[in-house]
């Protein structure tokens, strides 16, 4: 009695002729260990997409078990780092000889770090959305590290219109006649009468892709959240007292921001980082006035680069 098995994909023609785009698996659930620059190398649990294209208009399919094996040698005996991910692009492709010349790869998961509060200290957990992109067009590498990072956005139409309520109050309470009362002003100031109306805010989302160069070695995950909370400046908290909330009220009165100010803020701090071969920056502002949201969108403006 025979024991060999039929390979249909190997020995079946396909039904129709043609190419394809891309051919593989979405959605892999799989633990990844991570090589972050600043950061111990940390597993984080992935959803990971894993594709080549499919040349062989007669052939009937790719070898999907090729794909899922050598990324389960990099769960289990690597780290994802920049190398190991060319690496795995390569090893995509020289599995599929005579079928297929591009792959590509796509890490999704969520980074925790820990983030300080803004005076008191305290320490607390944030999670970042980021996904990792390699491909290999025939060739030409590109290596793509994309965040989302969540900030505070205040009006700055709704603070003037907010500011000349209180003035009005001000000037309602207190008589040119009257003579100043320093300390009748500065009990006043503390009352809802006094501060009568307050600009509104909103929890925002700054989407950010950047390509990474060759120089890369670990992803600089820790160091584009610096930078892009570093511009903004009111990051959302982790752990907060009473005293960090007092400060992230200073932070968000001292940066009012339409969507578009928050663009130009990001846009100028990314042309300042040379690692970035290119990038694309989308700004969301999930209003609270409004039931729609703000939305901004720039790129650095790289020639056959991102666009908008």
């Amino acid at each position: 009695m025979s024991t060999s098995m039929p390979d249909i994909a190997n020995h079946t023609t396909a039904q129709t002729e043609g190419t394809l785009d891309w051919v593989g698996m979405s959605n892999i659930e799989m633990p990844i260990m991570l090589a972050s620059k600043g950061e111990s190398s940390r597993m984080v649990s992935a959803y990971v997409d894993a594709l080549v294209n499919l040349n062989d208009p007669q052939a009937k399919g790719i070898h999907m078990s090729r794909l899922y094996l050598l990324l389960d040698e990099l769960s289990t005996s690597n780290e994802l780092n920049y190398q190991s991910l060319v690496a795995l692009l390569d090893g995509f492709i020289s599995s599929h000889q005579d079928l297929s010349d591009n792959a590509k790869v796509v890490f999704n998961f969520d980074y925790h770090l820990r983030r300080k509060s803004l005076i008191s200290g305290k320490q607390g957990w944030k999670a970042y959305p980021i996904t990792i992109t390699g491909r290999l067009d025939k060739g030409k590498l590109m290596v793509e590290l994309a965040i989302d990072v969540r900030y505070s956005s205040t009006c700055p139409c709704s603070a003037a219109l907010a500011r000349q309520l209180i003035q009005k109050s001000f000037r309602d309470s207190f008589s040119a006649d009257s003579g100043v009362d320093l300390d009748a002003i500065h009990e006043w100031l503390g009352t809802t009468e006094g501060i009568v109306a307050t600009p509104h805010s909103q929890r925002s989302v700054a989407e950010i892709k950047v390509k990474l160069n060759a120089a890369s070695t670990e992803f600089p995950i820790t160091e584009l959240v610096d930078l892009i909370e570093d511009a903004l400046q009111t990051p959302v908290q982790a752990a907060v007292k009473r005293e960090d909330e007092q400060e992230f009220a200073r932070l968000n009165g001292q940066n009012l921001m339409f969507c578009e100010d928050a663009a130009r803020r990001l846009q100028h701090a990314m042309n300042l980082a040379p690692e970035y071969d290119d990038f694309w920056l989308k700004i969301n502002h999930l209003e609270s006035l409004h039931a729609h949201d703000a939305v901004s969108v720039t790129t650095k403006g790289v020639s056959g680069g991102y666009q908008p």
